[in-house]
């Protein structure tokens, strides 16, 4: 299995697991690097906040240790990012605390150009404005629904690889998606609508 992670070198994932399995450890360092920028993603998406960068370390070194369960042949990637989602939970469910949705959106954003120097001002204004509802709309969802808006979209992931990651069949995914983006669109469709009413 090859893996492409943000333009960065193709990496073997089942030569670089065969590596590690036979006792070069030092050989994980290449899917950490293949895979850090996703996994942070991911953190971020669900809630991770501040504590992002220790959920993603400590999900490495879980999946490190775990990798002598890993199912050969299976895709790296949903399998750490269901360790990182799990360390994630952990993480808030002991602090006791959910992020905010603003914050949320900044980290999971930051770095990316969102939109081009040239742009007109109006429109960065106006495509913040509908980032803010889309959040607004993603938090308003089902845990299950958000989870995998989620995973198929922020994460970009396939419709199999989402299934792997939540552990959901892909019957569960396709019918749980289909709802929540019904769900999304209305939920954002309302806001935008109250928005409009409030500008006129």
């Amino acid at each position: 299995m090859r893996t492409r992670e943000g333009g960065s070198a193709v990496v073997d994932e089942s030569a670089v697991i065969a590596r590690v399995r036979a006792g070069e450890p030092e050989a994980y360092a290449e899917l950490v690097r293949a895979h850090t920028a996703v996994a942070l993603r991911a953190a971020v998406a669900c809630g991770a906040g501040a504590e992002a960068e220790d959920v993603v370390q400590a999900a490495f070194f879980k999946a490190y240790r775990s990798l002598g369960s890993f199912r050969e042949g299976a895709s790296f990637r949903p399998w750490l990012l269901s360790i990182v989602a799990n360390e994630t939970r952990n993480t808030l469910r002991s602090a006791g605390r959910q992020r905010a949705v603003a914050g949320r959106e900044a980290e999971l954003l930051a770095g990316e150009p969102l939109i081009p120097e040239s742009a007109d001002p109006a429109v960065a204004v106006v495509d913040g404005e509908r980032r803010r509802r889309l959040w607004a709309a993603l938090d308003g969802l089902p845990e299950e629904h958000r989870r995998v808006v989620v995973h198929r979209y922020l994460l970009e992931l396939d419709e199999a690889e989402t299934a792997e990651a939540l552990g959901w069949p892909r019957g569960t995914v396709k019918s749980r998606l289909s709802r929540a983006l019904r769900k999304l669109g209305l939920a954002m469709g309302a806001r935008e609508a109250k928005g409009g009413g409030e500008r006129a």
